[in-house]
């Protein structure tokens, strides 16, 4: 019986191996393909650009070309060279001329997504997030929608061409608890109306529903730790609507919701739940505790006097339930850089 279990346990690590060994030629195999494709493109959008340059063709002239130029490369190699692709392939060469620039982390859909976006700083930070983060094709074009990298600049506070330097080069830095908040959260994927009035207990709800796309619009390094988590003072219960870990911080992060503007006792309440993690939850390698009150509306002058004072982490931030303004965003950004 000994002998026999004592097989099957050779055998057992004998498959576990040969899987380890398959699973990684598949993946080296996967990305030596990406890599080979992504300077194909680059090849193919170069060979289109000098064709232009040699030949003086103008812009209304290639568009003529590349249409056509679609119809016999499908003809003969079938599904790729589209027309749109084409023009990928173009701007591609266009705006990354050193091939080794280009990451085989990422996919063609990836860049594809990533050349629609002009400013360059801008999308130097998506694609360094995009590899940071590992992001798939749909995080990506969610986090553009949302206007990421405009809400990560408004949360700053006073913005420079120093941090929009920092974030095209280095992405999303998470050193210091001001670095996890986002001005304002987006909850588009929960699907409510604007102006829909919602119970604080129903947004908990369907936030946890969403918990994987609630995780992805909170940042990197979240952990979900539970909902209405009780906390017992002098046999008193209170419940913290939502709390999670960070472990880049190595900070438990808790959340309040308010359907509501921020009010005075919004601070008091989640300073008092913060002190009882820091002394009576927190292991003794945890960072103190971060709180976040999310709340529908807040004056920015009076959350100054409301948050101020308070030897913990504490934030408010909004959340809306419709994409931001990308436009309005940007404007703001610049003002705040003019003044």
């Amino acid at each position: 019986m000994n002998r026999l279990k004592k097989n099957n346990e050779v055998y057992l690590n004998l498959v576990n191996e040969i899987r380890e060994i398959i699973h990684n030629a598949r993946n080296d195999i996967a990305k030596t393909i990406n890599t080979k494709l992504l300077e194909t493109y680059w090849n193919i959008g170069k060979l289109i650009v000098e064709n232009e340059q040699k030949n003086k063709i103008n812009p209304t002239s290639s568009r003529q070309i590349i249409l056509e130029l679609s119809k016999i490369l499908s003809a003969e190699l079938g599904k790729g060279f589209s027309r749109a692709n084409l023009f990928n392939m173009r701007k591609f060469y266009l705006e990354y001329q050193d091939v080794q620039t280009v990451s085989g982390q990422l996919s063609w859909s990836h860049y594809c997504e990533l050349l629609i976006i002009d400013d360059k700083e801008k999308r130097a930070f998506y694609t360094k997030e995009s590899i940071n983060s590992k992001w798939s094709v749909r995080e990506l074009k969610r986090e553009i929608n949302s206007s990421l990298y405009e809400r990560l600049l408004l949360s700053k506070g006073e913005v420079n061409k120093k941090d929009v330097l920092e974030l095209s080069k280095k992405g999303m830095e998470i050193t210091k608890a001001e670095d996890i908040i986002k001005s304002p959260y987006v909850f588009e994927f929960l699907g409510i109306p604007e102006n829909k009035p919602l119970l604080e207990k129903d947004l908990e709800l369907k936030l946890i529903r969403h918990i994987e796309e609630f995780l992805l619009e909170l940042g990197k390094g979240f952990m979900f730790v539970g909902s209405q988590q009780r906390i017992t003072i002098n046999n008193v219960h209170y419940y913290v609507d939502m709390v999670f870990y960070n472990k880049i911080l190595k900070s438990y992060i808790l959340i309040e919701l308010k359907t509501r503007k921020l009010q005075i006792s919004d601070a008091g309440q989640l300073n008092t739940y913060l002190n009882y993690y820091k002394t009576e939850v927190n292991d003794f390698d945890d960072n103190s505790p971060i709180g976040i009150i999310l709340c529908a509306e807040k004056d920015e002058i009076a959350a100054e006097y409301i948050l101020e004072g308070f030897d913990n982490n504490l934030f408010a931030s909004k959340f809306v339930y419709v994409l931001p303004n990308k436009e309005e965003l940007i404007k703001e950004i610049e003002k705040i850089m003019n003044e």
